[in-house]
């Protein structure tokens, strides 16, 4: 009992299950942000869209920045939130998932397969002019959502199942970030763009040199956001996409930490050595500054042998998924039913385009991809686990949501915008609650597999 107690314990302060812990409850307020939004948007439709297209202006004698709350929270709060998935994409492939292609394997030819079929599904409805360009919507994984979902199904999903769902919706973080980067941008200011670059390969330098010092890279990086906001001649947001900005900074962030933990102990023992080692003095309530040398050498031990990577990634995770999700949500997953019906059609040939490719397009591309390399051997499956579970993990891979909808509102405006909200909603709702019965049911029958093997 105690033995348990102590590994129940230990489990706790796993990176990966806090990170999971996280994510999970952020699909709560997520849920609710998005409720609230689609309830606004039909009690009082013009109220919302005034409230998230009012304007805020920065205006100082070194920059000026003049757009709407909305385009605030999809360039600004969402620039962290990829900063944040620029920083998960670099920890996975150093010292994760990704870090050897034997491991990375079965997530990234997941990932491709979800990215490439939904596209190529979503290119049969045969759609034109400004409704073609929303075939980047459905490759997209809510991270948020999936995990979500898998939580619900509790400590039946084993870990091997929760890290390749991760890996793979980071790996679709990726492609997205390609896509949205190379297909969704406008016209651009090239001096602002080379002024970027050039920054960006100061702060590669500084992290070569392994300097840790974070107001330089808060401070520059800054810079290098507020360069792709101005890089579209047609204004704030017209050109790269300023998120884009946020995981190219954190490619930069060093993944190396000052004390490594070879020394973390040595340097924890002497400290405290030291510490104990000076003679009391007469007044209890104060250190002496023998006492205070030890602690900060301490101090600085705990500190350093963390790397800004994974110190930023742990501070940024529930800032992220408790505030700039729901925050993202509440503005940007307003759907309005009643006007539309009223105006026009509430489910279009491209709501149904999106819905289908979120589905079906997720579920061939994933299940398909992974079974190929593990048929040619380049991947392997996770043990004891079936094929009909991972058909359950690709229908939670259709669950787009929160990327979904950032593409959709670059690839269209008004009321078809609208529309591929409504496919959206729709795909992911189907494709969620398809993927929990399903995986609940074949997670179950794994159980009993096992367990007439081992008899």
């Amino acid at each position: 009992m105690k033995h348990n107690k102590k590994r129940k314990n230990a489990g706790s302060g796993d990176p990966f299950e806090q990170f999971l812990k996280f994510i999970s409850s952020g699909s709560v307020l997520l849920m609710l942000a998005t409720a609230i939004a689609v309830i606004w948007a039909n009690v009082n439709h013009d109220t919302y869209e005034h409230t998230w297209h009012t304007f805020f202006n920065i205006d100082t004698k070194l920059f000026r920045i003049k757009m709407g709350l909305l385009h605030w929270i999809n360039d600004g709060l969402m620039a962290i939130f990829f900063f944040v998935v620029g920083l998960e994409i670099k920890r996975e492939f150093i010292a994760g998932e990704l870090q050897s292609f034997k491991q990375a394997s079965l997530p990234i030819f997941a990932a491709v397969g979800g990215m490439v079929v939904p596209i190529l599904v979503f290119l049969t409805f045969g759609l034109h002019d400004e409704a073609a360009d929303g075939w980047g919507i459905p490759m997209a994984t809510d991270i948020a959502f999936s995990l979500g979902v898998l939580a619900v199904l509790g400590k039946r999903v084993p870990i091997s199942l929760k890290v390749f769902l991760t890996a793979l919706a980071i790996v679709d973080d990726l492609g997205a970030v390609l896509v949205i980067a190379l297909f969704y941008g406008g016209e651009l200011n090239w001096t602002f763009i080379g002024i970027a670059f050039i920054l960006l390969g100061i702060l590669a330098l500084a992290n070569y040199k392994n300097v840790q010092d974070l107001k330089l890279y808060i401070f520059i990086g800054f810079i290098i956001w507020y360069l792709f906001l101005m890089s579209g001649v047609k204004g704030p947001g017209s050109g790269l996409h300023a998120t884009i900005a946020g995981v190219l900074i954190a490619l930069t962030i060093p993944a190396r930490p000052k004390v490594h933990l070879n020394d973390f102990m040595k340097r924890i023992k002497n400290g405290l050595k030291r510490f104990d080692s000076v003679p009391e003095s007469d007044n209890k309530l104060v250190l002496t500054a023998e006492q205070l040398a030890a602690i900060n050498e301490i101090e600085y031990s705990v500190q350093k042998v963390q790397s800004p990577l994974q110190y930023i990634e742990h501070q940024f995770h529930g800032f992220v998924n408790l505030f700039i999700l729901p925050v993202f949500a509440l503005a940007n997953a307003g759907v309005t039913l009643i006007a539309v019906t009223t105006q026009g059609q509430i489910f279009s040939t491209v709501s149904a385009a999106i819905a289908v490719s979120l589905v079906f397009g997720k579920v061939i591309g994933i299940t398909f991809f992974s079974w190929l390399a593990v048929r040619l051997k380049i991947a392997v499956k996770p043990h004891k686990t079936s094929w009909l579970t991972f058909v359950g993990l690709a229908l939670l891979g259709g669950i787009g949501f929160t990327m979904s909808i950032f593409i959709a509102g670059l690839a269209y405006t008004g009321e078809i915008l609208n529309q591929a909200k409504i496919g959206i909603f729709v795909g992911s709702i189907v494709a969620g609650v398809a993927g929990f019965y399903l995986l609940k049911y074949s997670l179950r029958r794994d159980e009993e597999r096992s367990s007439i093997m081992i008899k």
